[in-house]
């Protein structure tokens, strides 16, 4: 393997500050990112390192022309090996994401993926009989040696721990990777977004964990959570989505990102938003050149 420390150094730098952007961003309110009453933000779907619809969003999003923009990226990592014999290298999407939060901190977010905490936490998630979480960090090692290999992911679960839980608009629209199964929305603590994550609230039956990881949302459950909340919508990725998006109730949009029908939402902040508008605004990634 030639020498590639000095690549290295400079990933590992890029994800530390990228870290540090994530914690001292200033939408920052505790676990949650609170945007304002102007401007955009595009919200996207799982990715699991699909670089092409990644690249298409840089090209719509634009932020360099694009001041009021904002762009949130959620379950970037564990890439579909269904038909690969290699390991997973969805690092080299979640590279080009922390570059992308180095060059416009204030308008590059993330937001914390059941995927995403399954590597920060080690609990293994196993899909077509190989364990997603181990050929990450293989793919990691793979790429780096050995021993940069361990920095690099080192760097990355610093990266990772950085991520806010979910987001919050002006104009009533909460924003996360999903939300509370409808048989653990009791063990959710709404109040951890008004602080920063614990391990205990990353770990089985926490709060982070039972938003990140949560399915099955019923009606009654929605509008439990949208009065907790003090929201009237939800969009959201973590189901898989054949067609790229399914409502719930009218009140959950799921989204995802990461196949050739994957979607994304540019959402208006300085208006009043339904459901209706979520959906007329929703572009196909495949659309953009």
């Amino acid at each position: 393997m030639t020498d590639i420390c000095a690549d290295t150094a400079t990933d590992v730098a890029t994800y530390r500050q990228a870290a540090r952007e994530n914690r001292e961003d200033p939408l920052l309110r505790g676990s949650l990112l609170a945007f304002p009453n102007y401007g955009q933000v595009v919200m996207t779907g799982d990715l699991h390192g699909h670089q092409r619809n990644l690249q298409r969003l840089e090209t719509y999003c634009d932020l360099e022309r694009a001041g009021a923009r904002h762009v949130i990226l959620h379950e970037l990592i564990h890439e579909d090996l269904s038909l690969s014999t290699g390991f997973d290298q969805s690092h080299e999407l979640l590279l080009t994401s922390a570059r992308w939060k180095c060059a416009f901190p204030e308008q590059v977010h993330f937001l914390l993926g059941n995927h995403e905490l399954a590597q920060i936490t080690g609990r293994e998630i196993s899909k077509a009989g190989r364990i997603l979480t181990t050929d990450f960090a293989c793919g990691v090692v793979q790429a780096y040696g050995p021993e940069d290999g361990r920095e690099v992911l080192a760097s990355i679960l610093e990266f990772l721990c950085s991520f806010p839980l979910a987001a919050r608009t002006a104009n009533r629209v909460f924003l996360s990777h999903s939300l509370p199964g409808s048989r653990d929305i009791a063990a959710f603590d709404p109040t951890v977004l008004e602080r920063p994550l614990t391990q205990a609230d990353l770990v089985e039956g926490g709060s982070a964990y039972v938003l990140a990881w949560g399915r099955r949302h019923n009606p009654e459950m929605l509008a439990r959570l949208a009065e907790v909340l003090d929201v009237d919508l939800f969009v959201c990725g973590h189901q898989p989505q054949e067609t790229g998006y399914h409502v719930v109730d009218g009140r959950l949009l799921i989204i995802a990102s990461d196949h050739n029908h994957g979607v994304f939402v540019p959402l208006e902040l300085g208006k009043p938003v339904c459901m209706d508008d979520l959906l007329s605004a929703m572009r196909p990634l495949a659309s953009i050149a």
